[in-house]
C-alpha cells in the first residue's frame, strides 16, 4: 500500500506520514464494522444518539490545540479561520442533539383504523428511519466543518446512520485526528468499533462507494468528483442516493441606489467576501452585477484599491492553485480585462494573486459565468437595470443570488431580481454577503445543478433527512412500534389523524 503524503501548501514540500492508502481487505474490514455498528446506534435512541452528540462536541473542542495546528499545516488557511471553523464544525454535533431531543424530524403520523368513504381501513403509522452506513467525501477548502467532523458527520450520526470518511488528500493528518477524537468519544458513551471510520486514497473512496452495504453518500467537492464517484455509483447492482455540493458562482447585484447611497462599504463587503479564505469557499461571489454610472465607478474603484493593495493568498493545494492560473487565462481570453491584481515579487508554495475582472454585460458568457474557485471576482457593468433580466436569467444556478438595493431602487426591478434567484438558487440574500452560511434550524445551503445534484441541503437541521428513509408500520402490535409511534407517547411533534399535535413542554 502506498504511504499517504501530506503538503504543507504555505512551502509546497511533501512530507511523509504514518498513514498508509487503505486497501481492498481493509475497506471490507472497516464497512463490516460499520454496518455491525448500524444495530448499536439504532438501539440507544435518540437521547443517547444525542448524548453522543454532545460527547462528541466536547472531544474535538479538548483536542482543539492538535486538531487546529494540524490542519493550519495542511492548509494554510490560518489559525484564526480554523479555529472559527472547529468551533462551528462543534456547534454543528450539539445543533444535532437538540434536533435528536425535538424529535420533529421523525416526521411520524399515526392513523387509526376507521370506517372512511373507501371502506374500512387499516391502522397504519409511519415515520423516518436511519438508511444505514454512509459514505462522506471530506472537502479540500474545510478541514472540520465539511469533512470528517463536519455537518455530514453529524447529521448522519443524528440520523443513526454509521459513517465511513473518505479523507482528502490535502487534510490527512487533520482528517485521522478528527476521526480519532470522535471515536475516542464513543469509546466513553460504551460504542463499538465502526461507528466513524477514515479511509485514504482516491481507489478506496470508489471502492467505498460500490460496496453493497453502504447506502448513501455525500460529497462537497466538483463537478469532476461527483461525477466519478456517480460513475462507481452506478457500477452497483442496487443504487443508492448521492448528495452531491458542487459548483457555484453566487451572483451579486448591486442595484444603483445601492452604488450611490453605499459605493465603499460594499466593495468592503465584496473584497472581504471574494478573498476570505483564499477565495475557496462554495459560497464565494464570482461575479458582482454594478451599473455603469458615476456610482459603480467609485465603487469599482474602491475595489481595486483593496485589491491592488492585498497580498498573496495561500490556495489549498497544487491541482487548486493550477486551476486558478488557467481559470483566470481562461476569464482573459473570454474577453474579461484585469481590472486589478497585486504584483507579487515572490510566490513562496501555492501562493496567488487576488484578481479583479471586468467585462460589459452585453460580453457575458458561459466562459465568463463559469465558478472559479479562488479569491478572483469578475464586475459586469450595467447600462440600464432592464439589461440585468436577461443576464440574470442566463446564469448558471448557484447556492445563492444576493441583491444590494437602495431606497431609491424601483421595488419592481429587487422583485424582479429576487424572482429570478428565487428559480435559480437556494438562499436569497439581501444587502449582505453570500460567504458565512449559518448553522441552524432554518437554513438551506442547495440550489438547482450543477451547484448541487439534489434538492436537500447539506447545512442546517434538515439535512439529516438525506439519511432517512419513511417506513410505515400497518396493523402492527404495539411492542413491535417504535416508541414514538405508540398511542400514550407524547414527546415529540405528531400528526394523528390527521391533525398536529405538538410536544408535551414538561416532557421536551
Amino acid at each position: 500500500m502506498n504511504t499517504v503524503l501530506t503538503v504543507d501548501p504555505r512551502d509546497g514540500r511533501h512530507r511523509e506520514t504514518q498513514l498508509r492508502e487503505t486497501g481492498d481487505p481493509e475497506l471490507a474490514s472497516i464497512v463490516a464494522r460499520a454496518s455491525g455498528a448500524t444495530e448499536w446506534l439504532s438501539d440507544i435512541g435518540r437521547r443517547d444518539r444525542a448524548a453522543l452528540l454532545d460527547e462528541i462536541a466536547a472531544s474535538l473542542d479538548s483536542h482543539r490545540t492538535e486538531l487546529v495546528g494540524t490542519a493550519e499545516r495542511e492548509t494554510g488557511l490560518g489559525h484564526e479561520r480554523l479555529d472559527f471553523e472547529l468551533t462551528r464544525a462543534i456547534v454543528q454535533f450539539r445543533m444535532f442533539g437538540d434536533v435528536l431531543r425535538d424529535g420533529g424530524y421523525l416526521e411520524a403520523a399515526i392513523d387509526h383504523a376507521a370506517a372512511t368513504p373507501l371502506g374500512a381501513a387499516p391502522d397504519v403509522r409511519r415515520m423516518l428511519v436511519p438508511v444505514g452506513p454512509v459514505a462522506v467525501f471530506g472537502a479540500s477548502n474545510f478541514p472540520f466543518a465539511f469533512s470528517v467532523a463536519g455537518g455530514d458527520t453529524a447529521s448522519a450520526l443524528a440520523a443513526g446512520c454509521p459513517v465511513v470518511l473518505k479523507a482528502h488528500p490535502s487534510h490527512p493528518l487533520t482528517s485521522q485526528a478528527s476521526a480519532d477524537a470522535i471515536a475516542a468519544a464513543v469509546r466513553r458513551r460504551g460504542g463499538p468499533e465502526g461507528v466513524v471510520a477514515v479511509v485514504h486514497g482516491q481507489a478506496a473512496g470508489l471502492a467505498l462507494v460500490r460496496h453493497p452495504a453502504v447506502r448513501a453518500a455525500a460529497l462537497t467537492g466538483s463537478v469532476a468528483a461527483a461525477r466519478a464517484i456517480q460513475a462507481a455509483i452506478d457500477e452497483r447492482p442496487a443504487p443508492i442516493p448521492f448528495y452531491g455540493e458542487l459548483s457555484s458562482v453566487n451572483p451579486i447585484a448591486v442595484l444603483p441606489g445601492a452604488a450611490a447611497e453605499r459605493a465603499g462599504q460594499i466593495a468592503d463587503g465584496l473584497f472581504a467576501s471574494f478573498t476570505g479564505s483564499g477565495g475557496q469557499l462554495c459560497t464565494k461571489p464570482g461575479l458582482a452585477f454594478v451599473p455603469a454610472d458615476p456610482a459603480g465607478d467609485d465603487l469599482v474603484e474602491a475595489l481595486r484599491a483593496r485589491v491592488g493593495s492585498a497580498g498573496g493568498a495561500v490556495l489549498l493545494n497544487e491541482r487548486i492553485r493550477d486551476a486558478y492560473v488557467d481559470a483566470e487565462a481562461r476569464l482573459e481570453r473570454a474577453g474579461a480585462r484585469v481590472s486589478a491584481r497585486p504584483d507579487l515579487a515572490s510566490a513562496a508554495g501555492f501562493t496567488v494573486a487576488p484578481a479583479l475582472l471586468e467585462i460589459d454585460i452585453t460580453r457575458l458568457s458561459a466562459e465568463v459565468t463559469d465558478e472559479c474557485f479562488g479569491p478572483l471576482m469578475v464586475v459586469a457593468r450595467y447600462d440600464a437595470v432592464a439589461d440585468l433580466d436577461a443576464a440574470l436569467a442566463s446564469l448558471p444556478p448557484s447556492l445563492t443570488g444576493s441583491v444590494h438595493a437602495g431606497t431609491s431602487d424601483d421595488r419592481a426591478v429587487v422583485r424582479r431580481v429576487v424572482d429570478v434567484f428565487g428559480a435559480s438558487t437556494g438562499r436569497i440574500v439581501f444587502d449582505g454577503y453570500p460567504t458565512g452560511v449559518r448553522v441552524s434550524w432554518a437554513q438551506h445551503h442547495g440550489g438547482p445543478w450543477p451547484s448541487t445534484n439534489s434538492l436537500h441541503t447539506s447545512v442546517g437541521a434538515t439535512s439529516i433527512r438525506r439519511f432517512l428513509r419513511p417506513l410505515a408500520w400497518q396493523d402492527a402490535p404495539e411492542w413491535t412500534l417504535p416508541e414514538e409511534l405508540r398511542d400514550g407517547y407524547r414527546e415529540i411533534p405528531r400528526r394523528v389523524d390527521g391533525r398536529l399535535e405538538g410536544a408535551r413542554p414538561a416532557d421536551r
